[in-house]
């Protein structure tokens, strides 16, 4: 990589380290290119051409939260044996990684913003997809072990996923031992429903 590459590199990491911050204290909404330039130091058009826009620059701070917390996952799932035990271990690692994320506010008050350009909606369908392949294999493992009775993966793919959604929702406020409880509950019933013996 070229000088050059590189010092623009360090510019967009650290753009997006200090937009990440305020982001984090002001929120979503709250945050303008401004308050960004003010402390970066660098000019609206070199974050533009960096990230596009906001959401650009948004988008790109959860992808690398994304990256982050599959590598974590890659890590530990080698420790479950079974598909089951996979799930299970999901769930504390959605509880342990994401319900204290300090993005985790600022990307509920994006994801809720109605107003998103194309481009923003273009790449949140394919974070969702992402997700959702993510599922897939997980399930597709757990029929093809003979842990989970055939079915539509498709299907059990998005039920998992607005379970999981909607567990995060519902357990911000919560101590973390509860909302391991809860993840686990959770779990036990989605098993349950997909398990051979139903």
């Amino acid at each position: 990589m070229n000088k050059k590459k590189i010092q623009s590199e360090q510019t967009k990491k650290r753009v997006a380290e200090a937009a990440k911050s305020l982001f984090v204290q002001k929120g979503y909404k709250a945050t303008s290119i401004e308050d960004i330039v003010n402390a970066t130091g660098s000019s609206a058009g070199n974050i533009y051409y960096h990230f596009k826009s906001k959401e650009g620059l948004f988008l790109y701070l959860i992808g690398e939260w994304d990256r982050e917390w599959e590598e974590k996952w890659q890590v530990k799932e080698p420790l479950y044996s079974t598909s089951v035990d996979k799930l299970y271990g999901l769930a504390e690692h959605l509880v342990l990684e994401n319900l204290n994320h300090p993005l985790t506010k600022a990307a509920d008050e994006f994801f809720n913003n109605a107003e998103k350009a194309s481009d923003a909606e273009e790449k949140i369908s394919e974070m969702m997809a992402g997700y959702l392949r993510f599922n897939q294999k997980l399930l597709r493992q757990g029929i093809e072990n003979g842990e989970f009775a055939e079915n539509n993966v498709e299907s059990l793919a998005i039920i998992l996923d607005s379970l999981l959604i909607g567990l995060s929702q519902h357990s911000r406020k919560l101590k973390r031992e509860d909302a391991l409880a809860l993840y686990k509950s959770a779990i036990d019933v989605f098993i349950l429903g997909i398990g051979r013996n139903r």
